[in-house]
């Protein structure tokens, strides 16, 4: 189901699910994240639902988002909009720190380690081949980054989230890089739009 006009990233709340056949394949990404073998198996074949809930807290954006995944415990992911550094322990990806905030993709400049072709992909402008165009709605998206601070892992994942137009149908979408080793994945996640959810 296509995402309604007034769902925006200064107004995400709501319910999203994973749609595999528009996203990209995310298991190579999961494995440069350290994910083993039998957690990417049941993600692959499971749905994904993720509950988010965009408020305002002493006159700060936090988005929170619950991800149930079919067969596994759920994870919580809360974002503070203040481009702050903040530590979780995540159920699936270990010990993590992140910031995030709210960003002009006019304006956007990549916080990781990669490539043009990195940003070009984080901004909207192409799919992972590189060649094919594409873009970002509107203006205004969340950049989020996180890196891996404990067990070995060391990756790094830079994430925007926007909205963009897909087959005639306006869609939820999470831009992701990660980046491990000297290694470097590109991956789009698209998801359907399944109602509203309350602000808080």
């Amino acid at each position: 189901m296509a995402a309604p006009p007034q769902t925006t990233c200064t107004n995400l709340s709501g319910k999203f699910a994973l749609n595999k056949s528009l996203s990209d394949d995310v298991d190579a990404m999961l494995e440069l994240q350290g994910i083993n073998w039998a957690i990417r198996k049941v993600i692959s074949l499971a749905s994904v639902v993720l509950t988010v809930k965009e408020y305002t807290k002493d006159a700060t954006t936090h988005i929170d988002v619950t991800t149930v995944v079919a067969g596994l415990d759920k994870t919580q992911e809360d974002r503070v909009l203040n481009w702050q550094d903040a530590e979780h322990v995540d159920k699936i990806f270990g010990k993590c720190r992140h910031r995030a905030r709210l960003v002009k993709i006019s304006e956007y400049h990549l916080e990781g380690p990669g490539s043009a072709e990195d940003a070009a992909f984080l901004r909207g402008e192409k799919l992972k081949d590189g060649r094919t165009d594409s873009r970002f709605e509107v203006d205004e998206v969340v950049q989020s980054w996180v890196e891996s601070t404990g067990g070995g892992a060391g990756w790094k994942c830079e994430q925007v989230w926007g909205f963009e137009v897909i087959n005639g149908e306006r869609r939820y979408t999470r831009r992701v890089v990660v980046w491990n080793a000297g290694k470097v994945v590109r991956t789009r996640i698209v998801y359907d739009y399944k109602g509203e959810g309350k602000r808080g």
